[in-house]
């Protein structure tokens, strides 16, 4: 089945709409709807071009902490060639919308929908839209924890297209996650991947866990369990989830519903003050 990934931002409602919906920010989580995701919402940054994005979330001291995620809309011609001004930062590229080239440590590639790039820290790269139509990305920031004796990962330039589903154990491949990066691989302190349920498929109890979590809706709608709510979600909006935010999810149909999951993974606990940057 080919993918479809929601990325209609910005515009401006008309006076005459009520203001009610379903946005909320609680102790436990937060519900961005794709209705809030406006032109006069957009963030704009050094050394880019022709280009405005959507903050979605960002490290909050006593909330999730450990991570940024944007949504960069990228005009034709437009991008940077210094993209990251932080050493410390890795980075997952999502390519929703458009095209463009990335060119990473002299190496061009080409970006599509469904493309996913991983950028370990430090690493040289830059971005152009040389396509005629805007490019819209996701932009998953975190701060490498390194470990002594592991090095840091390689750059990963992949399409999901290309990254077959692993189907969770007992569902009849109902319920799938694409991953990108082998989960045994312990130079990795971040994975990004796409959850796809299909119609009736759940997740059948309340995950409490120490992962924190950004969701995006990329495809369809579901209601999801957050915290003690059941909150309704649909393409384009966005979740984001403190460690051991109670979470399980009913995907009603009519059609597949995915999102686009990030989670800290493979590192001990802090047991003090630890300073985390994104």
């Amino acid at each position: 089945m080919t993918a479809r990934y929601y990325a209609s931002m910005g515009g401006h409602p008309p006076q005459d709409q009520i203001m009610t919906d379903r946005a909320m920010f609680t102790d436990a989580y937060a519900v961005i709807p794709k209705g809030t995701m406006r032109d006069i919402v957009t963030s704009f940054l050094p050394f880019w071009e022709g280009t405005r994005l959507w903050v979605l979330s960002r490290p909050l001291t006593g909330f999730a902490e450990t991570f940024s995620q944007y949504i960069m809309e990228v005009a034709p011609g437009g991008g940077s060639d210094r993209p990251e001004t932080d050493s410390t930062a890795q980075a997952v590229l999502f390519v929703v919308d458009g095209t463009g080239t990335i060119t990473i440590e002299g190496t061009a590639h080409a970006l599509e929908p469904g493309s996913y790039v991983y950028l370990p820290p430090a690493t040289n790269w830059s971005l152009r839209n040389d396509g005629d139509a805007h490019l819209r990305f996701h932009w998953i920031r975190k701060a490498y924890e390194a470990v002594e004796g592991l090095p840091a990962p390689e750059v990963i330039v992949t399409n999901e297209r290309d990254v077959a589903p692993s189907e969770m154990p007992g569902t009849d491949g109902k319920w799938a996650t694409t991953r990108f990066v082998d989960q045994t691989d312990m130079r990795h302190d971040m994975h990004v991947t796409i959850v796809t349920f299909e119609p009736g498929a759940i997740i059948p109890f309340a995950e409490t866990h120490v992962m924190e979590h950004g969701l995006y809706v990329l495809e369809g709608k579901a209601v999801y369990r957050l915290n003690t709510d059941w909150v309704e979600v649909e393409a384009g909006d966005y979740m984001w989830l403190r460690a051991f935010c109670p979470q399980a999810c009913y995907a009603g149909g009519p059609g597949r519903f995915r999102y686009l999951l990030y989670k800290d993974v493979n590192r001990h606990m802090p047991l003090g003050p630890m300073v985390r940057r994104g």
